[in-house]
Formats: C-alpha cells, sequence, structure tokens
C-alpha cells in the first residue's frame, strides 16, 4: 500500500511522457463492419466507461511464431504469464490483476470458451489459434455483460478471421529452441461471385519443451466458410485440436531449483533392480473440436441481430504411472502371493474427461441518434463424464479390461439475458447501463465434490459515465456488480459459497496524433471471493477457498508515443495493494488472526515496455521487456510462499520482401526470448499440513513449495510466404 502511495504523485507529474501498445484506432468509436459484429455485442469502444485493450493481427504477427496465446498477451497492462514447460509451447495460463484464468471470461465469436466445470481456459487444446484470430479485445475487471462464466479479473474477447476479398495463399514455418517447430497452410478462396467465401488452416507445433521431456505434439485446423450480402452475414465455423503433452505440472522444490531447474519428476518410479527411471508415456492426450454458426442479419437502418449456435466435443485423458498404489483405490481385493498378503500393485491408469458443451447466443442491437442498445442472452448445457481406467497392473485380481475403477457424471446449465444502452445526452456526456440476469444449474456426483445440486440465481447491475471534454480527451466512471458460481474443484474443500464482487473504476484517455494515453484506477471489493490458496489437486488443478472480505485497488498506466516515423514508446504500469481483510489461519493447532494478508498470486507492481524502431518500412526492430514484483503463493505471508521478483527483455525482428509476383511476399521474423538470460520463476504453488506424528501430543504446521522455472535466453526464428 504504501509503494501504491508514494509514487501515484510522481505518475500523475509525468504521465505525459507515458505510452502505450494501444493504438489510437483502438481506443476511438469506428463503423462496425459485418465481420465485427458476432463481438459486438459484448466489445466496447472508448464510448462505454470500461477499461480495456484491443490487439489486431497485425500487432500479434511479429510474435506469432508458435507460442500460445497467453505467452502473446504477455506484455498488455496488469498482465502476467507463465508456461508449464518454460518456454511457451504446450500448457500455459494467464493472470490479469493477480485473477487467474478460471476468473478471466474467453469468448471466441461471442461464444464461450472457459471449461463449464473448472472455469479454466487450457490454450493447448487450440494450438497456434492466434494465426486464426483477427482481433481481441482484453477488457480489464467486471467489463460489460458477457456470456459465460463471470468475469471477476478480465475478459478476453476474441474474433476469428474475417472475409478475405481476395484470394491467397500462405505457408508459414518457425523453429527454435529445444526442437521447437512449427508448420502451417492458409489459404482462402476470396469472394466469389461477390457473396461466397471458403478459407482455412491446418497447424502442427512440436517442441521438447524447457523442462526435461516437456515435450510437446500439437495439431489444429480452422475451418471457415461465408455467405455475404449487403445486409446479411452467414458464417460456418469448425475449429479444433489435438494435444498430446507429456506431464510437467509437478514442479521442483527450493532445493532442485538451485541443483537441476530443469528436473521433471513427472512419471518417476524405481524399476526391480532399485534404478530410478521415468514412464515414457506420463502425458495429456486431448481432443477438443468446436462447431460455431454464426448468422447476422441487419434488418434496417436502425436494427441488426444477431444469433450463434455452437456445439463443443471433448474427450481425453491423462495416463499416468503408479508405483504401489493401494488396492483400495481401484476396488481390487488383497491376495497372497508365496505365503504373504498383497494390498499394492504397480499399475498404469488413464484418468478420462468425455464432455458436451452446446447451446445458442443471441443479440439484437438498436442504434439511433443518441441511443444505443443491446438486448441479448445466452443458454448453455454442459455434460461432462468423468471416469478411471486400469489399462495395466502388475497384479490386478478380480478386474477386467476397461473396467472403471469411478464413474462420475456432471451437468450444468447456463441461461442469461441481458440489456444495455449507452445514451448520449450531448456533445460532451454519455450515460451508460448494463443489466444481466443470470441462472446457474450443477449437478455432479464425484468422490472429490460428493453430490452436488446447486441452483445459483445472479443479478449483475453495471452502471457509467462517460466525459468527451474534447477530440483528445475522455473520462469515465462506473460501477459494476458481478456474481460468479463455484467450480468443480471449490467442491472439494467442502460447501463453497458464491462470491460477489463490486467494480469501481475511475479512467481517463487522452489521444493526439502521436500520443496516446490511458490511465485507469480500481477498486475491486469482493464478498467470499474464492481465491487461490496456493495447493494443486491430485491433477495439478489450483484449489480455491472462500475468504470472506477482500479487496484489490490499483492504478494502472499504459501508452502509446511516435517519435515521427521510426520510433514507438509503448510502456505500461500496474501498481496495485491486494488484501484478504481479517484473514483466519490455523497454525500450529491453533486459530491465529492474521491481519490483513497478501491474496495469493497477485503482484504489487508489473511494468512492461515496448521499443519499437523502423528503420524503413519492410523492417521493424522491438524490444520488449517485463518486470513483475514479489508475489505470495499463499494467503499467509509466510516467508517459504514467496516467488521473488522477475524480469525479463524479448528481442523482436519482422522483415517483409515484396516480390510483386506469383510469390506475393516473404516475411522474415525472429525472436529471441529472454536475451540477458535470466534464471526467474513465474509461477509455483504452496501448501501446508498439519504434523502430529513426530511429535506426538504436538500438533506442528509444515510449509512446503513447489516452483516451475522458465527458460534463459531461447529464440524462434519463422518465414511466412504468401501467394
Amino acid at each position: 500500500m504504501k509503494l501504491l502511495y508514494s509514487i501515484v504523485g510522481l505518475i500523475i507529474m509525468t504521465i505525459g511522457l507515458s505510452a502505450q501498445e494501444t493504438r489510437k484506432d483502438s481506443l476511438e468509436s469506428k463503423e462496425i463492419t459485418l465481420d465485427e459484429v458476432f463481438v459486438s455485442a459484448i466489445r466496447v469502444s472508448k464510448r462505454s466507461p470500461v477499461t480495456f485493450t484491443n490487439l489486431t493481427k497485425e500487432q500479434l504477427k511479429p510474435r506469432n511464431l508458435g507460442q500460445d496465446i497467453p505467452i502473446l498477451l504477455n506484455y498488455m497492462p496488469a498482465v502476467v504469464t507463465t508456461s508449464d514447460a518454460g518456454a511457451g509451447v504446450g500448457y500455459t495460463g494467464i493472470r490479469v490483476r493477480g485473477s487467474d484464468a478460471t476468473r478471466v471470461n474467453v469468448t471466441i465469436n461471442g461464444i464461450p470458451y472457459n471449461d463449464s466445470e473448472s472455469h479454466g481456459t487450457f490454450w493447448v487444446n487450440m494450438p497456434d489459434f492466434a494465426s486464426s484470430t483477427a482481433s481481441l479485445q482484453l477488457q480489464r475487471g467486471v467489463g460489460t455483460s458477457t456470456n459465460g462464466s463471470g468475469a471477476f479479473g478480465a475478459s478476453l474477447n476474441i474474433a476469428t478471421d474475417g472475409i478475405s476479398r481476395e484470394a491467397f495463399g500462405q505457408i508459414s514455418s518457425s523453429i527454435g529452441s529445444f526442437n521447437t517447430l512449427r508448420n502451417n497452410l492458409k489459404f482462402s478462396t476470396g469472394l466469389l461471385n461477390d457473396h461466397i467465401e471458403i478459407s482455412g488452416r491446418l497447424s502442427r507445433i512440436t517442441s521438447d519443451g524447457y523442462i526435461d521431456r516437456a515435450a510437446s505434439e500439437l495439431d489444429s485446423y480452422f475451418l471457415q466458410g461465408a455467405l455475404k450480402n449487403k445486409n446479411t452475414l452467414l458464417k460456418a465455423v469448425l475449429f479444433g485440436g489435438h494435444e498430446i503433452t507429456y506431464q510437467a505440472w509437478y514442479g521442483i522444490d527450493a532445493a532442485t531449483l538451485e541443483s537441476d531447474r530443469t528436473f521433471n519428476p513427472s512419471g518417476i518410479y524405481t524399476d526391480e533392480n532399485g534404478n530410478t527411471q521415468f514412464y515414457e508415456n506420463e502425458v495429456d492426450n486431448y481432443k477438443q473440436n468446436h462447431a460455431q454458426l454464426l448468422w447476422n442479419q441487419n434488418l434496417n437502418e436502425i436494427w441488426s441481430t444477431n444469433l450463434a449456435l455452437h456445439y463443443t466435443r471433448g474427450r481425453g485423458f491423462f495416463e499416468q504411472f503408479k508405483e504401489d498404489d493401494d488396492f483400495g483405490t481401484y476396488g481390487f481385493s488383497p491376495i497372497t502371493i508365496d505365503g504373504e498378503e498383497v494390498n499394492t500393485t504397480d499399475l498404469v491408469r488413464r484418468r478420462w474427461l468425455d464432455n458436451d458443451f452446446y447451446g445458442t447466443v443471441f443479440s439484437a442491437n438498436y442504434d439511433k441518434a443518441n441511443l444505443n442498445m443491446i438486448l441479448g442472452g445466452g443458454w448453455n448445457i454442459y455434460k461432462g463424464k468423468h471416469f478411471g481406467e486400469v489399462i495395466w497392473a502388475e497384479f490386478a485380481p478380480n478386474s477386467t479390461i476397461r473396467e472403471r475403477y469411478y464413474d462420475d457424471d456432471s451437468e450444468k446449465t447456463d441461461f442469461n439475458v441481458f440489456a444495455k444502452a449507452n445514451y448520449k445526452l450531448d456533445d460532451h456526456w454519455s450515460l451508460f447501463g448494463d443489466l444481466q440476469y443470470r441462472t446457474v444449474g450443477y449437478e455432479a456426483n464425484g468422490a472429490d465434490t460428493g453430490l452436488v445440486n446447486d441452483t445459483f440465481n445472479f443479478f449483475n447491475p453495471k452502471v457509467g459515465l462517460t466525459l468527451d471534454v474534447d477530440q483528445s480527451n475522455n473520462f469515465y466512471l462506473s460501477y459494476a456488480v458481478a456474481n460468479r458460481e463455484p467450480n468443480r474443484n471449490d467442491y472439494e474443500n467442502g460447501n463453497p459459497k458464491s462470491e460477489k464482487l463490486n467494480d469501481f473504476e475511475l479512467g481517463w484517455r487522452f489521444i493526439t496524433s502521436d500520443v496516446q494515453v490511458n490511465t485507469n484506477l480500481y477498486y475491486m471489493n469482493y464478498k467470499d471471493q474464492l481465491v487461490l490458496t496456493g495447493e494443486l489437486n491430485d491433477v495439478g488443478a489450483p484449489l480455491r477457498a472462500n475468504v470472506g472480505n477482500s479487496y484489490r485497488f490499483g492504478l494502472e498506466i499504459d501508452a502509446n508515443i511516435a517519435f515521427g516515423d521510426k520510433f514507438t514508446l509503448s510502456p505500461n504500469l500496474a501498481l496495485s495493494s491486494n488484501k484478504n481483510k481479517d484473514f483466519v489461519f490455523q497454525r500450529d493447532g491453533v486459530v491465529q488472526d492474521l491481519g490483513d494478508t497478501n491474496i495469493a498470486f497477485s503482484p504489487d507492481i508489473i511494468i512492461g515496455n515496448r521499443f519499437s524502431y523502423m528503420p524503413f518500412e519492410e523492417l521493424q526492430i522491438s524490444v520488449l521487456s517485463k518486470f513483475v514484483g514479489k508475489q505470495y503463493m499463499g494467503n499467509i505471508d509466510a516467508k517459504g510462499s514467496v516467488l521473488d521478483a522477475y524480469s525479463q527483455t524479448d528481442l523482436n525482428l519482422q522483415y517483409v520482401i515484396e516480390t510483386n509476383s506469383f510469390l506475393r511476399s516473404i516475411t522474415i521474423s525472429a525472436l529471441v526470448n529472454n536475451i540477458f538470460n535470466a534464471e526467474f520463476v513465474s509461477n509455483g504453488y504452496f501448501f501446508t499440513y498439519d504434523d502430529t506424528w513426530s511429535d506426538p501430543g504436538q500438533t506442528t504446521t509444515i510449509e512446503g513449495a513447489g516452483y516451475y522455472p522458465q527458460a534463459g535466453t531461447n529464440f524462434l526464428l519463422g518465414a511466412t510466404f504468401n501467394f
């Protein structure tokens, strides 16, 4: 808190020298084309009192060499990203304002992408999706009404590729450290008869990963058919992926971090000769396919409608070698061998997830004179099957092949309706209102969740005011309420409560031809916030718990400054105080009031910057830097839970060769990550348990931590051939 107060004044005095990565047009209202209507109901512009940042395909392109979308967003304001394998390929994660991925609402063409049960976003299931992304908008805070689980830290709205008027073909390849290889093929027929277009992409990414055996084999596709006329746009979109990733979510302890940073304990066992071995197929193997049917209709100059139908099919497992595991876990009966009772066995098991997600989202837009109003909603159903199989065992009495040792079902329904409007009071003032009603039903019967049959009804109002002082200065003030249901993993800790957030945002946007600055203060006050405890469950998923009252208070500044035609400076700064109020913890068998403690994984300071130099139009050189302050991996401010501050600097180059022939152009891109070879850790876990065995009659709280080290200097080099 002291840090925040001490430098707020300095920042305000020097704000004219600040800069951001947002281009001028990302803040200005502009005519919405038919290609953008599928996200128009949930996106915002300068007219709305919402804190946001836009990124376009052109801005993503220089760094898009095979890494996941979270890694490509690393330099956005208040963002922290991490990679299990250490180099941005495979399982990756993102946090915004200290809120993890389960609290960042993600939509693709307005359709929910977060997993309905875990609320997580698993980008590994959509490798190379940035190559089919036209634009994205990151709204920080509650944002505007959207589909899917409520935004408790941010909303990420992705629009896939728009219609190409001209036919093209594109081949991209990139190679890099850790045997990373990415190849993709894109094409478009262009508009046939000025009405029909078919386009698509095929991608394959492989990488050994920085961490030992953290290999990834990632395949994906994207196929789109579009029918367009003056007032109608109809799109059928198919996309999906298949990932096989060696597990790397166990992390390592502090001693191993010092002695062997790349060590991966996953799959470890001891053979019959006492030698340490690693099971070669300790993998996550999952397929996910998405189908979307999108229809936009302009009824007249005032009314337009938007309707989407969607279906997602997911199926896969992770495979594990278990050494000396108990018979009781699998329903095996003890057996006698050579006169001795045997009740443990080495085995290989698969834990399956088989799910379906389908539904519809819809909206109608009224835009006339001073009033822009959107009425919309969504209805979605999720059905999941969780089951386990033993595929090999040294001893497997009374069992049959493919017999399931657990078999659970779950179902979730999610319905919401909303009405939001922006009314222009005069040439300077605009009033914003947004009302959403959402009802959620969830049923589960897992051993980890217990029997669940819950229904949640939420009312989420939002109101705001925008002042356009002149062409350059824009102020906004907003208040938003968000409510949110627990996820599946929350039920492991007992009977979780739904959580409530009151979000206050005060912002100023400054825009000229050479300088754009966004500044905002926020105060996010939570009731029963489900914060990360720092612990993981037995499949590597983060656990959360209700903490009563808590808050996040912060200042964010991001800007973009052009120094002539060749130099651009784009820094951003996020300062925050993130506290659990009157936090209670049982240590050494005694309940203690720890007062206000830091919320887990919430650094007080995050700084990013991009410096770009274009000596001539075809060449762009960028230096990107990031600093993330100290974090606690738990909520009790324990020294052993500290994740040290770290920084990284990347070098990015792009050179375009125009050929003016059948081969239209060649784009050469290079990315050198962590050019100063910093040894840093961007993620980890923290746990406690009560030890009553070492000293009978005495309870001692034991603490432990794990870490996910990130790669030192590494590179990616790519070429794109455009036909």
